[in-house]
């Protein structure tokens, strides 16, 4: 019985591979609009943590304080993101590369 022959594209590792090469690709060509928006959703984030410190305080019946007066910027407080977009391309690195080494793995197998 002839075996059948080496076909890349039916190894799940190809696509991992792949996937992963164009997450890569992806997240350098969103990376700018990233950040700014990165930066929109932290400092709301940032807001909504702080009314809710003030909401905590007038419920125990504390002095409350003004928030506008007390407010600071957001580079101050967090200078990086909170999410940067390197964790991501981390990940998609190293899944690429652990599917790169399977799949090789998987292709000089099927050479023998």
């Amino acid at each position: 019985m002839p075996s059948q022959p080496f076909r890349p594209t039916d190894s799940p590792w190809f696509w991992g591979m792949l996937f992963s090469t164009m997450a890569l690709l992806g997240m350098a060509l969103i990376a700018p609009k990233y950040d700014i928006r990165q930066r929109q959703i932290e400092g709301r984030f940032l807001g909504r943590q702080q009314a809710h410190i003030e909401r905590s305080r007038r419920a125990a019946g504390l002095e409350p304080i003004d928030l506008a007066e007390t407010a600071e910027d957001r580079e101050v407080v967090a200078p990086g993101r909170i999410v940067p977009l390197w964790t991501l391309a981390t990940i998609a690195t190293l899944a690429g590369a652990g599917s790169a080494v399977m799949f090789a793995r998987e292709m000089r197998r099927a050479r023998r």
